[in-house]
């Protein structure tokens, strides 16, 4: 399973935000979209990331207050990146050994989705829970008459 996969169920809509943006006018974007994060765009290109995990430490920082901050002064300039073609257990790797929530996908320059930790834990449960009714259906159905045919002759 790829990204690709998460991208096409999740959909597209993405919100983003820009560094000089005031920290107090993300974090309502944040809470009236109930989303946990926001990409950071200067100029058309990723500039970072903004979780709920840098809005806390930016608070606590900043002596329990939003204050006059901006998003450039509290979010994650370097966040980690996947593609469309990344596997799913490679970014489960990537984002369990970062701690990171979010991950941008990224063609190239181009944005073109966020994934969370939860979309990749989603999409790992609902492939096995596939994969256990298929193995299911198929033990099920299996072809009693014929397979002990099959082993009698093995048997001489």
């Amino acid at each position: 399973m790829k990204v690709s996969d998460i991208l096409r169920v999740k959909g597209s809509t993405l919100f983003t935000v820009q560094p000089e943006q005031a920290l107090a006018e993300a974090t309502t974007t944040m809470a009236d979209h109930d989303i946990g994060s926001l990409v950071v765009m200067e100029h058309g290109d990723l500039a970072g990331m903004l979780t709920f995990r840098e809005v806390i430490q930016g608070v606590v920082r900043n002596g329990g207050s939003v204050g006059s901050l901006t998003v450039r002064a509290v979010m994650d300039d370097h966040p980690l990146t996947c593609t469309p073609e990344t596997e799913i257990d490679e970014v489960r790797r990537m984002m369990l050994n970062r701690h990171a929530r979010y991950m941008p996908v990224m063609t190239q320059k181009t944005l073109m989705g966020v994934i969370s930790f939860y979309d990749v834990a989603k999409a790992v449960v609902d492939g096995q829970d596939f994969e256990n009714r298929m193995l299911k259906a198929y033990i099920r159905d299996w072809p009693v008459e014929e397979e002990a045919a099959r082993e009698r002759p093995a048997l001489l």
